[in-house]
């Protein structure tokens, strides 16, 4: 057990310190660096392509045992009311309070 969790923080402290040095280097750099009008694109989607990867696994299963596809599933109840919300409005805010709204109908009063 010790040897995983000494493992474990060096993983984290090494993780921590590449971060650190990489929007250390990019701050002291400044202006000097410039980056290509394809790279400014490309890093343009990083934000949406990490948190999509983040929650779409948190939807699709939730208790990590595999798809769960089902009615029972309120995660993808609410993910699915969020994109309809989403659509029909536009406005994020909303989109955000119907999705946990329904989540929390469905998890506490449908599945109950």
């Amino acid at each position: 057990m010790t040897g995983t969790v000494l493992t474990n923080t060096v993983m984290i402290l090494g993780m921590a310190a590449v971060t650190v040095f990489v929007k250390a280097a990019l701050f002291v750099l400044g202006d000097r660096v410039v980056f290509p009008p394809l790279l400014k694109q490309a890093l343009g989607f990083v934000p949406v392509t990490v948190l999509t990867a983040i929650i779409v696994p948190m939807i699709l299963s939730p208790n990590g045992e595999g798809l769960e596809l089902t009615w029972r599933n309120p995660q993808l109840v609410g993910a699915l009311a969020a994109v309809l919300a989403c659509v029909v409005t536009g406005k994020q805010l909303l989109t955000i309070a119907v999705a946990l709204g329904v989540f929390f109908v469905w998890q506490l009063g449908v599945l109950a």
